[in-house]
Protein backbone atom coordinates (compact mmCIF):
# COMPACT_ATOMS: atom_id res chain seq x y z
CA UNK A 1 0.00 0.00 0.00
CA UNK A 2 1.08 3.57 -0.63
CA UNK A 3 1.54 5.69 2.51
CA UNK A 4 -1.56 7.81 1.86
CA UNK A 5 -3.74 4.70 1.46
CA UNK A 6 -3.58 3.68 5.11
CA UNK A 7 -6.43 4.57 7.50
CA UNK A 8 -8.81 5.16 4.59
CA UNK A 9 -11.18 2.20 4.69
CA UNK A 10 -13.16 0.22 7.25
CA UNK A 11 -13.16 -3.45 6.25
CA UNK A 12 -15.79 -6.08 7.17
CA UNK A 13 -15.06 -8.48 10.04
CA UNK A 14 -12.59 -11.22 9.13
CA UNK A 15 -11.12 -9.42 6.14
CA UNK A 16 -7.59 -9.96 7.48
CA UNK A 17 -6.23 -12.73 9.66
CA UNK A 18 -4.16 -12.03 12.77
CA UNK A 19 -1.35 -14.49 12.15
CA UNK A 20 1.43 -13.02 14.27
CA UNK A 21 3.70 -12.21 11.30
CA UNK A 22 3.32 -9.11 9.19
CA UNK A 23 5.05 -7.21 6.40
CA UNK A 24 4.33 -3.47 6.09
CA UNK A 25 0.87 -3.39 7.64
CA UNK A 26 -1.03 -4.50 10.73
CA UNK A 27 -4.78 -5.23 10.65
CA UNK A 28 -6.38 -3.67 13.72
CA UNK A 29 -9.70 -5.15 14.78
CA UNK A 30 -12.36 -2.85 16.22
CA UNK A 31 -14.61 -3.97 19.07
CA UNK A 32 -17.41 -4.72 16.59
CA UNK A 33 -15.11 -6.95 14.50
CA UNK A 34 -14.50 -4.53 11.63
CA UNK A 35 -10.89 -3.87 10.69
CA UNK A 36 -8.60 -1.07 9.53
CA UNK A 37 -5.06 -1.36 8.16
CA UNK A 38 -2.27 0.44 10.04
CA UNK A 39 1.27 0.99 8.71
CA UNK A 40 4.12 -0.64 10.63
CA UNK A 41 6.65 1.99 11.68
CA UNK A 42 10.18 0.68 12.45
CA UNK A 43 12.21 2.47 15.10
CA UNK A 44 15.69 3.79 14.18
CA UNK A 45 17.40 0.57 15.32
CA UNK A 46 15.47 -1.32 12.63
CA UNK A 47 14.72 -4.20 15.01
CA UNK A 48 11.60 -2.88 16.67
CA UNK A 49 8.37 -1.40 15.38
CA UNK A 50 4.86 -0.29 16.25
CA UNK A 51 1.61 -0.05 14.31
CA UNK A 52 0.82 3.61 13.72
CA UNK A 53 -2.42 5.60 13.76
CA UNK A 54 -2.51 9.26 12.68
CA UNK A 55 -6.16 10.04 13.14
CA UNK A 56 -6.24 13.38 11.33
CA UNK A 57 -4.95 11.66 8.18
CA UNK A 58 -7.70 9.04 8.33
CA UNK A 59 -10.77 9.13 6.12
CA UNK A 60 -13.95 10.47 7.64
CA UNK A 61 -15.37 6.93 7.49
CA UNK A 62 -12.53 5.64 9.68
CA UNK A 63 -12.77 8.63 12.03
CA UNK A 64 -16.52 8.06 12.38
CA UNK A 65 -16.06 4.34 13.06
CA UNK A 66 -13.49 5.09 15.78
CA UNK A 67 -15.63 7.84 17.33
CA UNK A 68 -18.71 5.61 17.34
CA UNK A 69 -16.75 2.77 18.89
CA UNK A 70 -15.26 4.88 21.66
CA UNK A 71 -18.56 6.62 22.35
CA UNK A 72 -20.14 3.20 22.79
CA UNK A 73 -17.39 2.21 25.23
CA UNK A 74 -17.75 5.39 27.29
CA UNK A 75 -21.54 5.80 27.24
CA UNK A 76 -22.28 3.26 30.02
CA UNK A 77 -20.10 5.34 32.36
CA UNK A 78 -22.25 8.41 31.79
CA UNK A 79 -19.64 11.09 30.99
CA UNK A 80 -21.14 14.58 30.95
CA UNK A 81 -18.03 16.27 29.54
CA UNK A 82 -15.32 14.93 27.23
CA UNK A 83 -11.83 16.36 27.76
CA UNK A 84 -9.31 16.07 24.92
CA UNK A 85 -5.54 15.70 25.16
CA UNK A 86 -3.41 17.47 22.56
CA UNK A 87 -2.69 17.18 19.83
CA UNK A 88 -4.44 14.39 17.95
CA UNK A 89 -6.53 13.49 20.95
CA UNK A 90 -8.51 16.65 20.24
CA UNK A 91 -9.72 15.17 16.95
CA UNK A 92 -10.97 12.06 18.75
CA UNK A 93 -12.45 13.92 21.71
CA UNK A 94 -14.45 16.31 19.55
CA UNK A 95 -15.91 13.48 17.48
CA UNK A 96 -16.72 11.34 20.52
CA UNK A 97 -18.48 14.26 22.23
CA UNK A 98 -20.64 14.71 19.14
CA UNK A 99 -21.49 10.99 19.03
CA UNK A 100 -22.55 11.18 22.68
CA UNK A 101 -24.86 14.08 21.90
CA UNK A 102 -22.82 16.70 23.74
CA UNK A 103 -22.91 20.34 22.66
CA UNK A 104 -19.16 20.83 23.17
CA UNK A 105 -15.99 19.35 24.58
CA UNK A 106 -13.07 20.77 26.58
CA UNK A 107 -9.62 20.75 24.96
CA UNK A 108 -6.42 20.77 26.98
CA UNK A 109 -3.52 22.54 25.29
CA UNK A 110 0.23 23.05 25.06
CA UNK A 111 0.12 26.70 24.03
CA UNK A 112 0.11 29.07 26.98
CA UNK A 113 -2.38 31.92 26.71
CA UNK A 114 -1.68 35.06 28.75
CA UNK A 115 -4.61 34.44 31.10
CA UNK A 116 -3.50 30.89 31.97
CA UNK A 117 -2.36 29.95 35.47
CA UNK A 118 1.03 28.23 35.57
CA UNK A 119 -0.10 26.33 38.66
CA UNK A 120 -2.64 24.63 36.39
CA UNK A 121 -0.01 23.11 34.10
CA UNK A 122 2.43 20.21 34.14
CA UNK A 123 5.31 18.99 31.93
CA UNK A 124 4.32 16.94 28.88
CA UNK A 125 6.32 14.80 26.46
CA UNK A 126 5.51 12.20 23.82
CA UNK A 127 7.18 9.68 21.58
CA UNK A 128 6.92 12.12 18.67
CA UNK A 129 7.67 15.30 20.66
CA UNK A 130 10.12 14.35 23.44
CA UNK A 131 11.02 17.89 24.47
CA UNK A 132 10.58 18.37 28.22
CA UNK A 133 9.99 22.12 27.73
CA UNK A 134 6.42 21.49 26.55
CA UNK A 135 3.70 21.87 29.17
CA UNK A 136 0.08 20.78 29.36
CA UNK A 137 -2.46 23.46 30.29
CA UNK A 138 -6.13 23.69 31.12
CA UNK A 139 -7.89 26.96 30.35
CA UNK A 140 -9.06 28.23 33.78
CA UNK A 141 -12.20 29.60 32.12
CA UNK A 142 -13.24 26.01 31.38
CA UNK A 143 -13.11 24.87 34.99
CA UNK A 144 -16.80 25.64 35.70
CA UNK A 145 -17.71 23.15 32.97
CA UNK A 146 -15.66 20.44 34.67
CA UNK A 147 -16.34 20.98 38.35
CA UNK A 148 -18.91 18.58 39.81
CA UNK A 149 -19.27 16.86 36.42
CA UNK A 150 -18.61 13.33 35.27
CA UNK A 151 -15.73 13.74 32.84
CA UNK A 152 -13.85 11.40 30.51
CA UNK A 153 -10.27 12.10 29.43
CA UNK A 154 -9.68 11.18 25.78
CA UNK A 155 -6.58 10.78 23.58
CA UNK A 156 -5.91 9.23 20.20
CA UNK A 157 -3.28 6.69 21.32
CA UNK A 158 -1.85 5.48 24.61
CA UNK A 159 1.52 3.74 24.45
CA UNK A 160 3.65 4.29 27.55
CA UNK A 161 0.84 6.12 29.34
CA UNK A 162 2.94 9.27 29.86
CA UNK A 163 0.50 11.71 28.23
CA UNK A 164 -2.57 10.14 29.83
CA UNK A 165 -0.89 10.22 33.24
CA UNK A 166 -0.05 13.89 32.69
CA UNK A 167 -3.70 14.60 31.93
CA UNK A 168 -4.80 12.79 35.09
CA UNK A 169 -2.29 14.76 37.18
CA UNK A 170 -3.36 18.07 35.65
CA UNK A 171 -7.02 17.40 36.32
CA UNK A 172 -6.18 16.32 39.87
CA UNK A 173 -4.55 19.73 40.39
CA UNK A 174 -7.94 21.17 39.43
CA UNK A 175 -9.79 18.93 41.87
CA UNK A 176 -11.25 16.82 39.05
CA UNK A 177 -11.14 13.03 38.70
CA UNK A 178 -12.25 11.43 35.41
CA UNK A 179 -14.78 8.62 35.61
CA UNK A 180 -13.16 7.11 32.49
CA UNK A 181 -10.16 7.30 30.19
CA UNK A 182 -10.65 6.70 26.47
CA UNK A 183 -8.42 6.21 23.44
CA UNK A 184 -8.80 5.05 19.88
CA UNK A 185 -5.79 2.70 20.16
CA UNK A 186 -4.00 1.03 23.03
CA UNK A 187 -0.49 0.64 21.64
CA UNK A 188 1.26 -2.20 23.51
CA UNK A 189 0.64 -2.82 27.23
CA UNK A 190 3.33 -0.56 28.67
CA UNK A 191 0.74 2.05 29.65
CA UNK A 192 -0.64 -0.19 32.39
CA UNK A 193 2.37 0.12 34.69
CA UNK A 194 2.57 3.90 34.23
CA UNK A 195 -1.09 4.44 35.07
CA UNK A 196 -0.93 1.98 37.96
CA UNK A 197 1.85 4.13 39.42
CA UNK A 198 -0.58 7.07 39.36
CA UNK A 199 -3.32 4.96 40.94
CA UNK A 200 -4.52 1.38 40.71
CA UNK A 201 -7.98 2.54 39.66
CA UNK A 202 -6.78 4.03 36.37
CA UNK A 203 -6.03 0.96 34.24
CA UNK A 204 -9.52 -0.41 34.91
CA UNK A 205 -11.06 2.91 33.84
CA UNK A 206 -9.39 2.73 30.42
CA UNK A 207 -11.60 2.17 27.37
CA UNK A 208 -10.39 1.72 23.78
CA UNK A 209 -11.63 0.87 20.31
CA UNK A 210 -8.76 -1.48 19.45
CA UNK A 211 -5.33 -2.66 20.59
CA UNK A 212 -1.99 -3.23 18.84
CA UNK A 213 1.11 -5.12 20.00
CA UNK A 214 4.81 -4.42 19.98
CA UNK A 215 6.59 -5.91 16.97
CA UNK A 216 10.06 -7.41 16.54
CA UNK A 217 11.95 -7.96 13.29
CA UNK A 218 11.71 -11.58 12.17
CA UNK A 219 13.39 -11.32 8.77
CA UNK A 220 14.35 -8.58 6.32
CA UNK A 221 10.67 -7.92 5.54
CA UNK A 222 8.67 -9.67 8.26
CA UNK A 223 7.63 -8.59 11.75
CA UNK A 224 6.33 -10.73 14.58
CA UNK A 225 4.36 -9.92 17.69
CA UNK A 226 6.42 -9.42 20.84
CA UNK A 227 5.52 -8.30 24.35
CA UNK A 228 9.08 -8.00 25.60
CA UNK A 229 10.38 -4.86 23.89
CA UNK A 230 10.97 -1.59 25.73
CA UNK A 231 10.49 1.44 23.51
CA UNK A 232 11.46 3.95 26.15
CA UNK A 233 9.70 7.31 26.21
CA UNK A 234 6.25 7.27 24.65
CA UNK A 235 2.80 8.77 24.86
Amino acid sequence: MLPHEFWQQVYPPGSFQLEGRYNDRFPATLRDGRQILLPIRPFPDGKRALASLIINQASFAVQDAIAEGLAAELAPLGPEVIIGLPTLGLTVASAVARKLGHARYVPLGTSRKFWYDDDLSIPLSSITSPSHSKRLYVDPRMLPLLENSRVALVDDVTSSGVSMAAGIDLLAACGIEPVALGVAMLQTERWKSRLTAVGERWPVRMRAVFETPTLALQSDTTWKVSKDLDFGQGR
